[in-house]
C-alpha cells in the first residue's frame, strides 16, 4: 500500500497534511468507526477521499448536493483519481461509463445522493461492487437541530448496519446537541471515535460595520477587490436583484440567485459561478450549500445573518483553499427589529425560541464587539484564542466610553413611554426634540424628556442599537416593533452593573473595509494576472471551472516563488503528478516568457522524484564521458530511455547495469564505473 504522506503528495500535490488531517485519515484507513467536526475549508473532502485511495474496494460517498458531488468527481479526476456520481443530473452515457468503471474494479470512490438509497436496486449494486468504506458528507443533515435536515439521511445508519462497514461522517456545522444527534442516528448511540477540530480559519479576515448608505459601502467594498470571486449575501430576494444590477452598472461581473427562481436560471447560476473568473453572485442563503469553489477570495452581508452559526457557515465559503480571504458584514437596527420578530412570529415552540434568541445574541455580541472578534466567534465554540490581528478591531481597536448612565436614561424612557415605542420616539424625548407626536402623548413632562441632550441623535442611536444587540431591550412584535425592556436589563437600571459601549461604530464605514487581504507583493501581481488568464483558457478549452486546473493559491505561489524547471515546479502547493503532467509546461511557459526548454518525455515521467536528480547527474556523466576520459575516443551516448530505467531500476554492479535495455558491453565499458558512483552516491 502506498503510504498516505506519499499520496498527498503525488496526488494532491501537498507536501504535508493540514493540521488535524493526519490523524483523521489514519483512523478512516484503520476502519474505525469515525466522527469528524472540521471547520468549512479545513479539508474535510480530503479525509475519505485520500483513505479511499489507501483501502481495498469501493468508498461510498454520501452527499447532499449533485453540484457538490459533481464538482468533487471533476476535482478527482483531474488529479487522476477514477470516482464516479450516480446523480438524477446524470447523462445515460455518464451513468454506463460510472457502472463500466465499476464492473471493472476501477472506481475507488462512489458519489450518491442520500435520496438514491430509497431505490430497490441500490443496496444490491453496493453489495456486487464490493462497498468496503462509507462516508457521509455535511453529516449535520441527519439532525433535526442542524440546519439543513434531510429525512434520506435517516436512512443511512441502516445501510451501515447492512453492509457491516465503517463510516466516517464530516460537518462543519455541529453543535452539542447535533453531535449527540449524528451518533444516534448514524452510530446507533455508540460514540465513534471523534475529531473536535479547531475553529478557527486565520487566513480569513473578519470585518462588521454599521449600516450607512448601505449600497454604497458594499459597491466600495467591492471595487477595491475587482476581478475576485465574491458572494454577496442578502436578506430578501428583490435585494438581490437590485443589488446584482448595481454591481454590473459599476462594471462588475455580477449574478443573483434566490429561491424564487426557476430551477434552471438557478443551475446556470451555479455553473456560472463556478466556472467563471472573478465572478460575483448576489443571493440568499440558498446559494452556497455545495458550493466547493476554492478560490472564492471574499464574503459579503448586506444585511445581517440569522445566527452565528449561519454566519460562520457563510463566511466559510471564502478561502478554501487556504489563501488569504475577506469578510464583512453590515448591520442595523432595522436588522436586529427583522431578526427578532421572525423569531417572536414564528412558529417554533417557546423552547426552541429563546434558544434562536440566543443564537441571535451570540450574533449581535460579535457584531458589538469592543475586542478582537476571533477571540468572540471561537470563544462561542468553546475555543480560547490570543487576539488575531486579522480582523477590523485587531487592526483598528474601538473607541469606548463608559455608557452606564446612557443605559439607564434610556431604559428609564422605555418604561415610562410603556414599552410601546420605537428608538426614534424615545430619542425624541431623550434629547428634548418637541414632535407633534411627543406633545400629543404628554411625553414632554416626563422626568426623561431633554434628559439625554448630552448626546447627539446618531450618538443616542449607536447606544439603543447596541442596547439591541446586547439583548437589554427587544421589539414586541405585538406592539408594531414598540422597544419592551428584558430581565438581563434590571439589573442595569438598578445601577448593579456597568456598561461599556462603543463611541466609534455611527462613524463612515469606509474606513473599516480600505484593507484588502493578499499576501503577494505587488512586483507579483502581473504576473500572476498573466497565470490567471493562461488558467482561464485552459478552463474554457476544456470546459470546466477555472480552479479545477489550479486554485488561486497554487497560481499565487507560482507568482511568488517563480519556478524556472518542471521539478522546482512540483514543489508548489497543489501541483500533483498529473496536473504537472497535464499544465506544468503552459505555466512554466507563462513563467519564463515563453523561453522554457523542456525535458524529454523520458525526463518528464521522473519530474519531482528522485529519480529525475539521478537522471540529471547520469545524463551530466554520460556527456562528459561521451569521447572517453580523454575525449578521443568513439563518440558514445545512451538514449533518455535508458537513462531512465537506471535511474529508476538502480543496479548495484556493471552485470545487472549490462542488461539494462539500451545498454551493451561498448556502453558498460564507457559509461559504467561513473554510472555505479552515481547512483552509490544517491
Amino acid at each position: 500500500m502506498t503510504a498516505p504522506e506519499e499520496l498527498l503528495h503525488q496526488v494532491w500535490g501537498f507536501a504535508g497534511f493540514r493540521p488535524g488531517q493526519e490523524e483523521i485519515v489514519q483512523a478512516v484507513i484503520a476502519g474505525e468507526n469515525t466522527l469528524a467536526i472540521m471547520p468549512t475549508g479545513g479539508g474535510k473532502s480530503l479525509c475519505f477521499q485520500l483513505p479511499a485511495l489507501c483501502r481495498d474496494g469501493v468508498t461510498v460517498v454520501i452527499s447532499p448536493l449533485i453540484a457538490l458531488m459533481r464538482d468533487q468527481v471533476r476535482s478527482l479526476r483531474a488529479a487522476g483519481v477514477e470516482a464516479g456520481a450516480l446523480t438524477s443530473g446524470n447523462t445515460e452515457s455518464e451513468t454506463e461509463d460510472v457502472f463500466a468503471a465499476l464492473d471493472a474494479g476501477r472506481l475507488k470512490l462512489l458519489y450518491l445522493a442520500p435520496e438514491r438509497l430509497a431505490l430497490p436496486g441500490t443496496l444490491p449494486m453496493l453489495r456486487r461492487v464490493g462497498v468496503s468504506l462509507i462516508a457521509v458528507d455535511e453529516a449535520h443533515c441527519v439532525s433535526q437541530w442542524g440546519h439543513d435536515f434531510r429525512p434520506d439521511y435517516l436512512r443511512i445508519g441502516e445501510l451501515r448496519r447492512t453492509m457491516g462497514v465503517p463510516l466516517a461522517a464530516f460537518t462543519a456545522t455541529a453543535d452539542a446537541e447535533t453531535r449527540a444527534e449524528i451518533v444516534t442516528r448514524l452510530f446507533d448511540g455508540v460514540e465513534p471515535r471523534t475529531f473536535l477540530r479547531g475553529f478557527d480559519r486565520p487566513n480569513i479576515r473578519l470585518c462588521f460595520a454599521v449600516k450607512d448608505s448601505p449600497r454604497e459601502q458594499i459597491l466600495s467594498y467591492v471595487k477595491l477587490r475587482k476581478g475576485q470571486s465574491g458572494i454577496v449575501y442578502c436578506g430578501s430576494r428583490s435585494k438581490c436583484e437590485v443589488l446584482a444590477q448595481a454591481l454590473r452598472e459599476a462594471d462588475h461581473p455580477a449574478i443573483y440567485y434566490h429561491a424564487g427562481m426557476d430551477p434552471e436560471e438557478r443551475r446556470q447560476a451555479e455553473l456560472r459561478f463556478q466556472q467563471e473568473d472573478g465572478l460575483i453572485v448576489v443571493a440568499t442563503v440558498a446559494f452556497g450549500m455545495g458550493i466547493d469553489k476554492p478560490d472564492i477570495r471574499w464574503v459579503a452581508h448586506a444585511d445581517l445573518p440569522k445566527s452565528i452559526e449561519g454566519y460562520y457557515q457563510e463566511i466559510g465559503r471564502a478561502g478554501r483553499d487556504g489563501g488569504p480571504a475577506d469578510t464583512l458584514t453590515l448591520y442595523g437596527p432595522e436588522d436586529i427589529r427583522l431578526r427578532r420578530s421572525q423569531i417572536d412570529e414564528g412558529a417554533a415552540p417557546l423552547e426552541r425560541k429563546e434558544a434562536d434568541h440566543g443564537r441571535l445574541n451570540a450574533l449581535l455580541g460579535l457584531a458589538e464587539a469592543t475586542a478582537c472578534r476571533r477571540q468572540v466567534l471561537l470563544g462561542y465554540f468553546g475555543e480560547d484564542s490570543g487576539p488575531c490581528g486579522n480582523c477590523d478591531l485587531c487592526e483598528r481597536p474601538a473607541k469606548l466610553f463608559d455608557a452606564t448612565e446612557a443605559v439607564r436614561k434610556a431604559l428609564s424612557v422605555v418604561l415610562r413611554t410603556g414599552q410601546r415605542f420605537g428608538a426614534g420616539h424615545l430619542i425624541d424625548v431623550l434629547t428634548g426634540t418637541p414632535t407633534s407626536k411627543v406633545k400629543e402623548r404628554g411625553h414632554d413632562q416626563l422626568p426623561t424628556y431633554a434628559a439625554g441632550k448630552d448626546l447627539s441623535k446618531p450618538a443616542w442611536g449607536a447606544v439603543f442599537r447596541q442596547m439591541m444587540g446586547r439583548d437589554l431591550i427587544r421589539p414586541d412584535p405585538e406592539q408594531n416593533g414598540g422597544l419592551y425592556m428584558t430581565e438581563a436589563a434590571r439589573p442595569v437600571l438598578r445601577g448593579e452593573v456597568q456598561v461599556t459601549l462603543r463611541a466609534d461604530t455611527v462613524e463612515k464605514a469606509s474606513s473599516y473595509v480600505a484593507k484588502v487581504n493578499t499576501q503577494l507583493a505587488d512586483d507579483d501581481l502581473p504576473l500572476l494576472s498573466a497565470l490567471k488568464a493562461k488558467r482561464r483558457a485552459l478552463a474554457e478549452a476544456q470546459g470546466v471551472p477555472a480552479y479545477v486546473i489550479f486554485p488561486d493559491r497554487t497560481l499565487m505561489e507560482l507568482a511568488e516563488k517563480k519556478p524556472q524547471t518542471l521539478d522546482e515546479m512540483f514543489g508548489i502547493t497543489g501541483i500533483g503528478v498529473k496536473k504537472l503532467e497535464s499544465y506544468g509546461e503552459a505555466f512554466l511557459q507563462v513563467i519564463l516568457g515563453g523561453t522554457a526548454e523542456m525535458p524529454s518525455p523520458a525526463r518528464r515521467k521522473l519530474v519531482g522524484r528522485e529519480a529525475g536528480a539521478i537522471f540529471d547527474r547520469l545524463a551530466e556523466t554520460q556527456l562528459a564521458l561521451s569521447r572517453g576520459e580523454d575525449g578521443t575516443g568513439k563518440y558514445l551516448s545512451c538514449t533518455d530511455s535508458t537513462l531512465r530505467q537506471i535511474a529508476e531500476r538502480r543496479p548495484a554492479s556493471l552485470d545487472e547495469l549490462y542488461h539494462v535495455q539500451g545498454m551493451g558491453e561498448q556502453k558498460v565499458e564507457r559509461f559504467g564505473h561513473a554510472f555505479l558512483e552515481v547512483l552509490r552516491k544517491a
